[in-house]
C-alpha cells in the first residue's frame, strides 16, 4: 500500500506533488489546506484524510482537529500542531503533524522496548517560506513491514532569494506588528517587505485579537 502524507499547502497543490498521488490507496493532509478546492483535486486521486489548520477558516468546519484510524494494519494519529498530540503516544505507529513546515522524522521508544512510534512532519508542499525546501513523504506498507520516504520538490528560480534568512521570524513579527499599527494590510505589508502573505496574515491577526502581546508571545502562539 503506497500513501502520500502532505501538510501545509496553503492554496498550493503543486504539479510534483499530484504526480506522486497516482497509485496511491490513501492521501492524507496534515492541514493548513487554505481550499478546499485542494482536497477536492487529491480526492480525485484516492480517499483523503485531513485536519483543520490554524488557517483552515469557514469552509473547513466540518474537518476534526485531530483523527485517530488505522491503515494497512498501522495506528495512525494525525493533527496540525505537536504541541496538540496526547501525550501517550504508545498506541501508534505512527503520528503524524505539520505547521512548522520543517521535515522531521523521529521515532520515540516506549517502556519495555517492545514498540516504538515515528513521528513525522511531511514538511510543506505549498508556498515555499524563508529557505526551507519543500517536501513531503510517501508512507509505504508492505508483507515485509512499512517505510516513511522524504520527498523533495525543486523549487522555482523566483522562490530561491527571499529577502528573510532562516532566523529571521522574530524580525518579521516586529516588521509585521509596525505596519499593521500603522494600519497597512496584508497584502500591502507582504510586497513592501517580500514576505510570504500567509504569514503576514496570521501574525497580524495574532497581534490584533492579543493586545499587548509581544513578538516572542506571537512566536510561542504560532509553535515556534
Amino acid at each position: 500500500m503506497k500513501i502520500l502524507i502532505l501538510s501545509d499547502t496553503h492554496d498550493l497543490l503543486r504539479p510534483e506533488a499530484e504526480t506522486l498521488a497516482p497509485g496511491c490507496g490513501l492521501i492524507l493532509h496534515a492541514g493548513d489546506i487554505s481550499s478546499e478546492k485542494v482536497l477536492k483535486r487529491l480526492s480525485e486521486f484516492a480517499p483523503v484524510q485531513a485536519v483543520r489548520g490554524n488557517n483552515d477558516k469557514e469552509w473547513a468546519e466540518g474537518l476534526p482537529l485531530f483523527r485517530d484510524f488505522e491503515a494497512g494494519g498501522l495506528r495512525i494519529f494525525m493533527t496540525h500542531k505537536k504541541k496538540d498530540l496526547p501525550k501517550d503516544l504508545s498506541p501508534y505507529d505512527l503520528v503524524i503533524f505539520g505547521h512548522s513546515h520543517q521535515y522531521a522524522e523521529a521515532w520515540t521508544e516506549h517502556t519495555g522496548g517492545s514498540k516504538r512510534t515515528l513521528l513525522l512532519n511531511p514538511g510543506s508542499c505549498g508556498p515555499r517560506r524563508f529557505h526551507q525546501p519543500i517536501t513531503l513523504a510517501i508512507l509505504y506498507i508492505g508483507e515485509d513491514g512499512w517505510r516513511v520516504e522524504r520527498v523533495d520538490i525543486p523549487h522555482t528560480p523566483r522562490e530561491s532569494a527571499p529577502k528573510f534568512g532562516p532566523g529571521s521570524m522574530k524580525k518579521q513579527i516586529e516588521i509585521v506588528m509596525k505596519e499593521t499599527e500603522k494600519g497597512n494590510g496584508v497584502s500591502a505589508i507582504a510586497e513592501k517587505h517580500g514576505m510570504d502573505k500567509t504569514l503576514v496574515e496570521q501574525i497580524a491577526r495574532l497581534y490584533l485579537t492579543h493586545p499587548g502581546v509581544t513578538a516572542d508571545g506571537i512566536m510561542t502562539k504560532m509553535g515556534l
